[in-house]
């Protein structure tokens, strides 16, 4: 997201606003969310300087070097679970520059995707190298992939919102992927590693099933002819 700007930051309910009507609509109500923004926000206001390409070029690099962290195994793991969580913040921070200094653009929201769906690519190949069945790690990306996907076939179909918040949204995916990555880092020495990446990606992919559902309904409701 970048398109010229300032170096002058919103306020932040000037920005959940401003973030909201980027997202269509999206209410910026709820713990979850408003807690994710406001601490992109707050990481923002001092760079707001800086362009917002750097933010996401930074957050694609660091969710993949999450998975040679993950191969490490043991304590390796433990960082790898920060990292996933850093790149995580490294999206919202480049978000929170892009709308809060004015340099959101169509071009760099579609980058911004994008690169999500690359970093939650990283995500489940850092829960597979880390011990998670090759078929599970790979149902946690798709069910990743999945709304969003939704939400831009249904944009293209003209529907303007983007339907019901579910359990699965993106704070919620990096949350479970570096909380699974870390606590595995934590019991490698008892040797629950693998039992806790088998867990945490089968959660993962629990809640991605129920949030797809959930947005299935929302969809299904707008698209209504």
């Amino acid at each position: 997201m970048d398109a010229g700007g300032t170096d002058r930051m919103l306020g932040r309910d000037e920005y959940l606003a401003a973030w909201s009507r980027w997202h269509g609509d999206t209410a910026t109500d709820t713990a979850l969310v408003r807690g994710w923004l406001t601490v992109a926000w707050t990481l923002a206001r001092p760079l707001a300087g800086l362009p917002p390409l750097v933010a996401t070029a930074s957050g694609l690099l660091v969710a993949a070097a999450a998975v040679p962290a993950a191969a490490g195994g043991g304590p390796w793991l433990v960082l790898a679970g920060v990292l996933v969580g850093l790149s995580g913040l490294l999206d919202s921070l480049d978000g929170a520059l892009a709308i809060g200094t004015g340099r959101a653009s169509r071009r760099g929201f579609v980058l911004d995707s994008v690169v999500d769906r690359l970093t939650e690519a990283a995500y489940a190949g850092a829960l597979w190298v880390a011990g998670a069945p090759g078929w599970l790690a790979v149902a946690f990306g798709a069910l990743c992939w999945l709304p969003d996907y939704l939400r831009a076939r249904a944009g293209q179909a003209g529907v303007a919102e983007t339907g019901a918040l579910s359990v699965w949204e993106r704070p919620t995916r990096v949350a479970m992927a570096g909380l699974t990555l870390g606590g595995a880092g934590v019991v490698a020495g008892l040797g629950h590693s693998d039992l806790v990446v088998t867990s945490g990606t089968a959660v993962g992919a629990v809640l991605g099933a129920v949030g797809v559902a959930q947005l299935g309904v929302s969809l299904r409701r707008m698209l209504t002819d």
